[in-house]
């Protein structure tokens, strides 16, 4: 029996078809994702390494080079993109199509952390990441406030909000710009220093083994333990300028504040942020290589 035939002898049953058809058309509708550009986007991974300080030069043989030979040999990999500059080396790693991005992410975890041992001890930890970072954020959410200074908004920013958009659904990554953390600057004064007979490397050796926070150990008893713990001795700029750097040769202490200017204020003076020319603080959300842009917006 014919479509047609059927149709004309049992109407009730075409009906019912069609309503079918049209209800679950329109369901399938509502589900399909809304993209501006075709679903093409390869899985990607980048490897990012802070070494403040150090030129292009050295970023590229201390860092660049030992990352890019430690993940050269992963499955799936297609292209290798490396960018050294002062202070940053990153790491762009773009697989085949077919490569779980998920899986990819894990074995360059495995691959850097065999060669972390091998960095420089002053750069910090590498930041593995399932996105470009060379890309735009596909988010950009501005923090301002008439009570708060720009580094009480960075604590804020850093302590309740990052964290929260970094664990949904398709965000690679949430970084603070424009971020002011706050930190001891010590401004030394070198016609100070030279009347007190006190070098850089004096500071800085006392700086290392003063300032530091050693484990206490603990107290037992047969029926409670203690943990002993030493707080940390300088924390505010009163303690860091009371700090004694050593005796001079008449016996009287050396202090810190005597051949320095000690004040609390940003990390990183050079960067800030700025939107209708006000100053404030953003996050920059940015997706994973896969995810639906429309989506994490």
């Amino acid at each position: 029996m014919s479509i047609c035939r059927f149709s004309v002898v049992r109407p009730v049953v075409t009906i019912v078809f069609m309503l079918l058809l049209i209800v679950f058309g329109y369901l399938a509708m509502r589900s399909l994702p809304v993209r501006e550009y075709p679903d093409i986007d390869t899985p990607t991974v980048s490897v990012s390494t802070t070494y403040d300080g150090a030129s292009a030069s050295v970023v590229e043989t201390k860092i660049t080079t030992l990352i890019e030979g430690a993940v050269a040999g992963i499955e799936g990999l297609d292209t290798i993109t490396s960018t050294s500059q002062d202070g940053r080396s990153r790491v762009t790693l773009e697989f085949l199509s077919s490569r779980d991005i998920d899986a990819a992410a894990n074995d360059v975890r495995d691959k850097v952390s065999r060669i972390t041992k091998n960095l420089p001890d002053d750069a910090d930890s590498p930041v593995i990441a399932k996105y470009d970072s060379s890309g735009t954020p596909v988010v950009i959410v501005a923090l301002t406030s008439d009570e708060r200074t720009p580094m009480e908004l960075t604590d804020y920013a850093d302590r309740y909000l990052v964290d929260r958009f970094s664990v949904l659904e398709g965000v690679a990554d949430a970084s603070i710009f424009g971020g002011q953390e706050q930190s001891i600057r010590i401004w030394l004064d070198r016609q100070r220093m030279a009347a007190k007979g006190v070098t850089v490397a004096d500071i800085e050796s006392v700086l290392r083994s003063e300032n530091v926070e050693n484990p206490g150990g603990r107290i037992e008893s047969n029926e409670q333990e203690f943990v002993v713990r030493i707080a940390r001795q300088y924390s505010t700029v009163k303690d860091f300028s009371s700090m004694v750097i050593r005796r001079s040769g008449d016996g009287d202490y050396i202090r810190l504040g005597d051949v320095a200017d000690v004040t609390l204020s940003s990390r990183r003076l050079r960067q800030s942020f700025h939107s209708n020319g006000s100053p404030m603080v953003a996050i920059g959300i940015s997706k994973q290589s896969t995810a639906n842009t429309v989506s994490v917006a």
